[in-house]
């Protein structure tokens, strides 16, 4: 687990690219980076830039930038509040496939959740954390899209812990444009002094999600252990 604190979102891009090398080639073990982002918009790799609804001038204007990036799923937000956690893991060292991934990755967002006090789970065909998911109106509570590249993953998941909700008003979330979107704060309906400053709550949030992560992941393969340097 690395926590790295608020950092702009190209700097972490790149680390992970330098991580993903690095892990390709068995010079490290697999990595969990986690953080809380500047304000940003970030476009999967086929995501329609329709699905923005602000303006350009309405972006520049809060001074975030559009990003397309790798990964899969649609447009998504970043920012003050929200954690964000990138897995460097190489998956055939560790006998997963991707969809069982995913579903490791919304198992622990969900025990992250339950930690503060909120129910979510995942949702068919909808990959990320709902609250209510099975209901007519669902709560998309945290965000999923990963990429992988020479078997080793990489992007990851998105938790809305104390985020600025109207932020997402700029966008359809995940190209769903019924969807509702809902945090940690808002669901307990902290006011005040119950809320903690939003890099306190996602450095919070980050070590029971690192907790519940490591409890998850399968243990490497015993002929495939990185050897120490």
């Amino acid at each position: 687990m690395r926590w790295l604190g608020r950092l702009d979102y190209r700097k972490a891009w790149d680390l992970q690219h330098e991580l993903v090398a690095q892990r390709a080639a068995g010079d490290i073990p697999d990595q969990l980076l986690l953080v809380e982002h500047e304000p940003v918009l970030t476009l999967g790799r086929q995501s329609d830039p329709a699905h923005i609804l602000a303006t350009p001038d309405d972006l520049a204007s809060r001074r975030i930038d559009v990003i397309r990036v790798e990964r899969g799923g649609e447009v998504t937000y970043h920012g003050p509040g929200q954690l964000v956690a990138y897995p460097i893991v190489r998956l055939a060292d560790r006998g997963l496939l991707i969809r069982p991934f995913v579903r490791l990755l919304e198992d622990a967002m969900a025990q992250t959740a339950a930690a503060f006090g909120v129910l979510a789970g995942g949702r068919d065909g909808l990959p990320g954390l709902w609250c209510a998911a099975e209901s007519d109106h669902p709560r998309k509570l945290g965000a999923l899209g990963l990429r992988v590249e020479r078997g080793v993953s990489y992007h990851g998941i998105a938790l809305n812990v104390t985020t600025n909700m109207s932020n997402f008003d700029l966008i359809d979330p995940c190209g769903v444009p019924e969807a509702e979107t809902t945090s940690i704060a808002r669901e307990l309906d902290w006011t005040g002094t119950d809320a903690l400053p939003s890099t306190a709550s996602v450095e919070q949030a980050a070590t029971y999600f690192a907790e519940a992560f490591a409890a998850r992941l399968p243990a490497p393969t015993a002929a495939r252990v990185l050897a120490p340097a």
